[in-house]
This record gives structure tokens, C-alpha cells and sequence, in this order.
């Protein structure tokens, strides 16, 4: 008899573990459901707190921001753009191939972001890469701005001027 008590016993025991081990099943999916709800949540609030320091940090109404971009490229192999704004530099970028590449591809880099008062500045950017027939090339653009209550965004253009067989660089503002 004492041993038909011990297998019930065992058996009861063997029971109540695997129903636990079941309980267990649907806490451990809860809280892994739980953890991704909380990173995603994680994420979203790093990505408000970073617009919110970016209006902080440059106000719609100080706000100055200056892209570069390439047409076909195949008069110029940039290497690097030195930005100046009112005399001061604020920006110099060294270029990968990767990075000219992409732009070749019709991207556009970000290359300054910053804040200006109202009224009229002047921008001066330095181009230097290789031009035609492989010479070191360093050319300049300028122009002067006014700048309002709106924030500005001024773009560096790079393009092959096929009629002169010579880069063209430029600066347009966006309205």
C-alpha cells in the first residue's frame, strides 16, 4: 500500500509541475510582449525628444540649413567643401568615395545646420577635388542672403558644364 501512495504521490507531483510549466508558457510570452511594447515605446520618445532638441537647439526663426548636391560628376571628383558663413567657418567635410557616389546618384548631404539672425549674411563655400585631366581643383562660390523670420535652406550645386568641359558650382536658394 505505501508504495501505491508514493506512485499517486509522484504522479500528483508530476501533474502539478507540468500544469505549472503550462502557467509559465503564457507569463514568459506576456512579458516578452511586454519588453518589445516598452522598447517601441523607448523608441518613439527618443525620436520626440530629438525633434524637440532640434526646435530648441535651431528655432524655425534662426534656423539656416545648406545641402550639397552632384550632377553627373564627370568633369570633378569632389573631395571636400569648406562652408563659410559671415566670414566664420562652420563646416569642412572630408568625402568618402561611397559618400560620392551617392551623390552622383542624386542624393543630397546635410551639410550645415545652424542658426543666423534675421538680416543679410554671405555665404562662401570651397570646392577641392580633382578636375579635368586629373589637376588638383579648388574653386569658390559666394552669394549673399537675406535672412528673414523663415527658416533658410540653400543648396550647393555641382554640375558639369559640358559646353566649357569645366564643373559649374553654384548656390541656390530655396523659397
Amino acid at each position: 500500500m505505501p508504495l501505491r501512495h508514493l506512485t499517486v504521490g509522484v504522479l500528483c507531483a508530476l501533474a502539478s509541475v507540468a500544469l505549472a510549466a503550462d502557467g509559465v508558457k503564457p507569463l514568459a510570452a506576456s512579458l516578452d510582449e511586454r519588453i518589445q511594447d516598452l522598447k517601441a515605446e523607448v523608441i518613439r520618445l527618443n525620436r520626440d525628444l530629438l525633434i524637440l532638441e532640434e526646435e530648441l537647439l535651431f528655432p524655425a526663426n534662426t534656423q539656416v540649413a545648406i545641402f550639397v548636391s552632384m550632377d553627373v560628376g564627370k568633369l570633378f571628383a569632389l573631395e571636400s567643401v569648406q562652408l563659410k558663413i559671415d566670414g566664420k567657418d562652420v563646416a569642412y567635410y572630408l568625402y568618402t568615395p561611397a559618400e560620392v557616389a551617392a551623390l552622383h546618384r542624386g542624393g543630397v548631404q546635410r551639410l550645415y545646420v545652424g542658426n543666423l539672425k534675421a538680416g543679410e549674411h554671405e555665404l562662401v563655400a570651397f570646392f577641392t577635388g580633382q578636375g579635368p585631366h586629373q589637376r588638383d581643383y579648388k574653386r569658390g562660390a559666394t552669394v549673399r542672403f537675406q535672412k528673414g523670420a523663415e527658416p533658410k535652406f540653400i543648396e550647393l550645386r555641382i554640375r558639369d558644364a559640358t559646353g566649357k568641359l569645366q564643373p559649374e558650382f553654384d548656390i541656390r536658394i530655396w523659397q
